[in-house]
């Protein structure tokens, strides 16, 4: 019944992050792997927000997502730019490639859609099994702050034709437990006052102290784990607010 980055997930996604648009992360990844030779990897690389610039700043960069539609959108932005990289259908805990890389990248968060542990120590081990000896991961996680259920947000955006495209957020659990929240989206895109399409999408987040993330990290393989916050190099949190970028060495 639910689908995950359909058409208009996938269409909302472009419009609100549109190609270079930066939290910090853009220039943050850039100066990162401004060091690197080799080939980088983007597990769900969505639309090409990172991934493009990435590109045009001469770094080589594959990328893969679990959405089709987000890869079609992927691959229009990067034909539209004369840009031909390596695209694939894939998810993170399972893809399989022959290319062992110097670099794994997950920007935003991206990496918290995995809700379930053990998916996500899967998916951990996969991105060491990929690397080369001494490649990076280097993976962002936000901080959950908002536990209540049952609230409900709605957001706006008007496409290029004039259509209008809604999103009501209802977040309808919160397992504390096993460190998750489950929220249901419902997009609605309305021309002239009519419906004409509409999706239900489940969107997982899980959530992760920042230590107990690096005690995983280093239970995998992963040596000389540093943390940055708010794309500041070397700065360790201080606030639940803040991004938090761990970077690690495959051991």
């Amino acid at each position: 019944m639910l689908n995950y980055y359909s058409t208009l997930s996938s269409e909302v996604y472009d419009i609100d992050k549109p190609i270079g648009h930066s939290f910090g992360d853009v220039e943050f990844y850039q100066e990162r792997l401004s060091n690197i030779k080799g080939r980088v990897l983007e597990p769900a690389t969505g639309t090409g927000r990172i991934l493009i610039p990435l590109l045009e700043n001469g770094i080589q960069v594959d990328g893969f997502d679990v959405s089709p539609e987000m890869l079609r959108i992927c691959r229009e932005n990067c034909s539209s730019r004369s840009l031909q990289p390596t695209l694939l259908e894939g998810r993170m805990e399972s893809f399989s490639l022959e290319t062992h890389y110097e670099a794994i990248i997950i920007p935003t968060g991206t990496f918290l859609l995995l809700h379930e542990r053990k998916t996500s120590i899967e998916a951990l081990k996969n991105f060491y099994n990929h690397l080369i000896p001494g490649g990076k991961l280097i993976l962002d996680l936000s901080l959950q702050t908002e536990f209540e259920t049952g609230k409900i947000t709605t957001r706006t955006w008007e496409c290029d034709n004039g259509d209008i495209i809604t999103l009501e957020q209802h977040k309808v659990n919160v397992d504390f437990v096993n460190q998750f929240s489950i929220s249901h989206n419902r997009y609605e895109k309305w021309r002239d006052g009519v419906l004409t399409q509409t999706e239900l999408e489940p969107f997982p987040l899980r959530w992760y102290g920042v230590e107990e993330f690096r005690l995983i990290l280093e239970k995998i393989g992963f040596v000389d784990i540093e943390m940055s916050s708010d794309y500041q190099h070397g700065a360790y949190p201080t606030s639940a607010v803040q991004v938090v970028t761990f970077e690690a060495t495959k051991g």
